[in-house]
């Protein structure tokens, strides 16, 4: 497992807008939604429910360091009933190369970002495609196949994304199989996460790349 010197940062919502600037200028230039946060906020906001900023995303890197990654950090979050959901990811680009089956390679495990694990942060007791979690903070790989991705949850958030080691995967809580599917429109230059309510208690987890598209339901409570 990669280890590092640097001292660990907790990015509040002041410290996300300065090590994502490059990445949501980025964005804006490409025409895609990538964080989700600050509408989610609102309503979170109108619920009485805490803000993406109390859940801080997890990073080794310093701002500086963020602000120069190839890969910048971005987040999503969704105001549910019981709390607000919130996903930490890197985000690779395409850069003209070919992604699924190639890039990431079909039936071995991918961290499902870039730099720091992906991580998921569920508010109460619920569900992550399936598999039974406790509130707190998780992160997130899969192992993609041309036409169903493994989702695997792991207990173990503040860590690199690889290796996914038999040290990390003694820490998996359960893994679940979800249909892969071909995104619509133009291929999506950036890997880009969204959460989209489904009702007061549940949402989707999107993951779109290149031509791809995955969809992992998450819920709270019973």
């Amino acid at each position: 497992m990669k280890t590092s010197m640097r001292p660990v940062v907790y990015l509040t919502g002041v410290m996300m807008a300065i090590g994502l600037g490059a990445c949501q200028a980025e964005t804006q230039a490409n025409g895609e939604a990538a964080d989700t946060t600050a509408a989610t906020d609102a309503a979170a906001a109108d619920a009485s429910q805490p803000s993406s900023a109390d859940y801080p995303c997890w990073t080794q890197a310093t701002p500086e360091d963020l602000a120069e990654r190839a890969s910048p950090l971005d987040s999503a979050s969704v105001a549910l009933d019981a709390g607000l959901v919130k996903v930490c990811y890197g985000r690779p680009q395409m850069r003209e190369r070919e992604i699924m089956g190639a890039l990431v390679p079909f039936d071995q495990p991918w961290r499902t970002g870039a730099n720091e694990a992906t991580s998921i942060h569920m508010p109460a007791a619920g569900t992550i495609a399936g598999v039974a979690v406790e509130p707190g903070w998780y992160s997130l790989y899969t192992v993609p196949g041309a036409d169903a991705w493994e989702v695997v949850v792991n207990g173990e958030r503040e860590r690199w994304g690889i290796p996914i080691s038999e040290e990390v995967r003694a820490q998996d809580v359960g893994s679940a199989t979800v249909a892969a599917e071909a995104s619509d429109g133009a291929p999506v230059e950036s890997l880009t996460m969204s959460l989209d309510r489904t009702s007061g208690s549940s949402a989707d987890l999107v993951i779109k790349w290149a031509t791809t598209r995955v969809g992992l339901p998450v819920a709270l409570g019973g």
